[in-house]
């Protein structure tokens, strides 16, 4: 492995566990995000920042994904309406109202998860949330990418991390909330390189977490079913880190409840 790679590796990959740094990238490439926009850096995937626990990689910063800090981190052609993989050349015009509530019902394979929104502190990341469920961007996309204990990842049509719906947009940093169990939190390759990729914090190895992804939620309802997601069996994957899921749990369906 080149010098060259090994840099661009570590810049992908910065999320982990309670030992891992965890660095949330999503490779997106814009038409034109685990880095996470980036195309195909490391997946918009946070990374722990604690050393990596046995089996998992530091973060790494190229593809958009959340990374473990101690344990290991585009436009996709137009479908059909309605069917994962849709793109659009700009992040969404601002849909929502900031000042009303907004609760996300997230049903899985292997269950249902509600989460309250957090408009007024990430109104930006709300609205693209709120336009991609609405739009049936989430149905069938898997969680390609867990932790237990860390951190579940979801969010790119494609299920390799470097997927994106096509754009890329600023991130919201100033919420402060932190990345507790059950924090939904955005996945990127760096800097304001936001996209569809998202994370649900599991535990302890999320809370070292630096503030460097977007946090635009929390599960209410429903933590059961994030236990079970987390819970899946995983192997090594291509980048060597061992949270690749043999048989990935799949979104059916996002709704968003406006009040």
């Amino acid at each position: 492995m080149t010098a060259l790679f090994r840099i661009t590796r570590r810049r992908l990959l910065a999320v982990g566990p309670a030992t891992a740094i965890v660095a949330l990238s999503a490779a997106c490439s814009s038409p034109a995000a685990q880095t996470v926009p980036q195309a195909k850096s490391a997946a918009e995937q946070p990374k722990p920042t604690a050393p990596p626990a046995a089996g998992q990689s530091a973060p790494a910063a190229a593809q958009g994904s959340p990374k473990p800090v101690a344990a290991g981190s585009p436009a996709v052609a137009a479908k059909a309406p309605g069917a994962p993989g849709k793109s659009w050349e700009r992040p969404p015009a601002m849909q929502i109202d900031p000042n009303k509530t907004y609760v996300a019902t997230i049903k899985t394979s292997l269950g249902d998860m509600k989460a309250e929104l957090y408009a007024k502190d990430s109104p930006n990341t709300v609205n693209n949330f709120v336009f991609l469920a609405r739009e049936d961007f989430y149905d069938g996309v898997v969680f390609h990418r867990i932790l237990k204990d860390f951190m579940v990842q979801t969010g790119d049509p494609t299920g390799t991390g470097s997927g994106s719906p096509g754009y890329r947009f600023g991130d919201e940093l100033t919420n402060p909330r932190g990345y507790t169990k059950g924090t939904l939190a955005m996945a990127n390759a760096g800097p304001n390189t936001q996209g569809s990729q998202f994370f649900i914090c599991h535990g302890p190895n999320a809370e070292t977490l630096p503030k460097s992804y977007t946090i635009f939620g929390k599960v209410t309802d429903g933590m059961d079913t994030l236990d079970k997601i987390a819970s899946v069996p995983v192997q090594r994957g291509r980048s060597a880190e061992v949270s690749t899921p043999t048989d990935p749990p799949t979104i059916v369906d996002v709704t968003i409840a406006e009040s």
